[in-house]
């Protein structure tokens, strides 16, 4: 029998714990004067911030950040179409990391009532140095999964061998079409990767899934 041309798809997905938990808090202020707004909302920052600055030198929290001062002004309307003052209105944002989900809990229970204060969203997400790991082991198990797949079809043709010819991110062998709902737009190196986190707002972590798709071209003989 001549050589066999055989396309594969690998795919692969690991779940693992969040590492570290991202929150964002907004403290905003608003009203008629401009300077006055400006004071009240720096005055109101300032116990997040001392907070937050306590917990990292206590070792509760990784690290903190906090954005420039925003200010802007709108002029509503009143009920007669008419153009009223302008009214002010000044916010700060100030982000801190976690990498204990009850260290998180217990800082929002404490900031959440302060005037003020607006919780915004968590990001459940995975160390840079573990992400890149798991995502090239991700990624070899994919490839391998493809591998397996072509020896599959290749022993049931009687073909003992199968040499890799191609492989690429879902979608990207040559003179094929992509397949729908392919992830071409999260291609990284030479797989595509996908990853979804625990929804926002929630203080219970789920978990976080990592995964690859391959696709790849064997000539088995």
């Amino acid at each position: 029998m001549s050589d066999v041309t055989v396309t594969v798809r690998g795919e692969h997905e690991a779940r693992l714990s969040p590492e570290r938990a991202t929150i964002r808090v907004t403290v905003r202020a608003e009203g008629p004067e401009r300077a006055t707004v400006v004071d009240h909302v720096l005055r109101l920052t300032e116990p997040v911030r001392s907070s937050i600055v306590g917990r990292v030198d206590a070792g509760t929290a990784l690290d903190w950040s906090s954005t420039r001062l925003s200010v802007r002004a709108e002029r509503p309307w009143n009920a007669e179409g008419k153009r009223l003052a302008p009214v002010y209105y000044a916010s700060i944002d100030v982000t801190a990391t976690f990498a204990e989900a009850s260290e998180l809990s217990l800082w929002i229970s404490d900031i959440s009532a302060w005037d003020g204060v607006e919780i915004g969203w968590v990001d459940w997400h995975l160390t840079p140095e573990t992400r890149v790991r798991v995502e090239r082991e991700v990624a070899a198990q994919a490839v391998g999964v493809a591998v397996t797949r072509a020896e599959a079809y290749a022993a049931a043709l009687g073909l003992a061998q199968v040499t890799p010819v191609e492989i690429a991110d879902t979608g990207l062998l040559s003179s094929t079409t992509p397949a729908p709902g392919a992830p071409l737009g999260k291609a990284r190196g030479a797989v595509a990767f996908a990853a979804d986190a625990a929804p926002a707002m929630e203080y219970e972590p789920q978990d976080i899934v990592l995964t690859a798709t391959v696709e790849a071209r064997f000539l088995a003989r």
